[in-house]
């Protein structure tokens, strides 16, 4: 007995008809025929009644059709959670985040993500926030870290987490590396090699807003656009930059990364950080990272 020749026999008990049941189940009725008397054979037990123009129930086949029918409800849904959990086992999270969230935060998020659902693959794409949302827009992406927009789209939903940390990052043997901490006032004299503006809004003006709340100018030496080649450039001596401090996770022994003094970096919240979606796009396998990054947050901005 297998569970195709159930399939037949609750087709044809249904249907009293074998050409009807045939047809259901898209086969010849000289081949559903011989799947019922193998089925018959296998039990040792007559289950039809069968005569030129009518197909009848006997008591066994009455009593097994409850039974095949429990049985065949039964198989379908193992089945369907089978393939359930083989769609969960090849699903992909597509997530991209700047270059401090992905040192910092996601080594984070991707842990706890992983133990909770380790059937899930991430694909990470790290980038710039003005890169990031149209990937966001355009559906490339399931799930950002990014620096919120002053002006969001409104097909985004956008999720405040914290705000960053920032320190200075000074090359090794500048005398300034010698310090435990650092206030703007101690850079009013030193070069400073600042991100793009176009590309790095929030860190650009993080820099220029902190001198100007100190009544000092920066002295801007060099534009940069990504942040490891900021790091490269303080490493080489050519000047100091103020990054966030999860930066330090890029550093090189040429570089070091001192705290700035509270008072005058004016708090600590100067570079926020959020998480973006589509908006009023349902994604299950997006929902499940967003409930472990919420879970997590508070131990999460701890360490930003």
């Amino acid at each position: 007995m297998d569970l195709h020749q159930l399939r037949c026999f609750v087709a044809v008990a249904e249907e009293l008809h074998f050409g009807r049941a045939a047809q259901r189940l898209g086969m010849l009725p000289s081949a559903l025929g011989r799947h019922i008397r193998l089925l018959e054979e296998d039990l040792g037990s007559r289950l039809l009644a069968r005569t030129t123009r009518n197909v009848a129930l006997t008591e066994d086949g009455a009593t097994l059709l409850d039974e095949a029918r429990a049985l065949l409800l039964q198989a379908d849904d193992l089945a369907a959670r089978f393939r359930a959990q083989g769609r969960q086992q090849t699903a992909l999270l597509r997530v991209g985040a700047i270059d401090s969230a992905a040192a910092g935060l996601l080594p984070l998020l991707l842990h706890d993500f992983r133990e909770r659902h380790p059937e899930i693959v991430v694909q990470l794409v790290e980038d710039k926030t003005i890169r990031l949302l149209p990937r966001l827009l355009s559906g490339r992406l399931d799930l950002a870290f990014v620096r919120p927009p002053e002006s969001p789209d409104k097909r985004l939903e956008f999720l405040f987490l914290f705000h960053e940390t920032v320190v200075v990052a000074v090359p090794a043997r500048h005398p300034l590396a010698r310090r435990d901490r650092l206030a703007i006032a101690d850079l009013a004299d030193q070069p400073l090699i600042v991100p793009e503006r176009r590309s790095r809004p929030h860190s650009h003006d993080l820099t220029v807003k902190l001198f100007a709340e100190a009544g000092l100018q920066p002295r801007i030496a060099q534009l940069a656009e990504e942040k490891q080649t900021i790091i490269n450039l303080v490493g080489a001596g050519l000047g100091a930059a103020i990054v966030p401090k999860w930066t330090a996770r890029m550093a090189t022994e040429s570089v070091r990364f001192i705290p700035l003094d509270a008072q005058g970096a004016g708090g600590r919240d100067r570079l926020p950080l959020a998480a973006a979606w589509l908006h009023d796009a349902r994604d299950a396998v997006r929902d499940r990272m967003l409930a472990t990054l919420r879970a997590g947050l508070a131990a999460y901005a701890e360490q930003a």
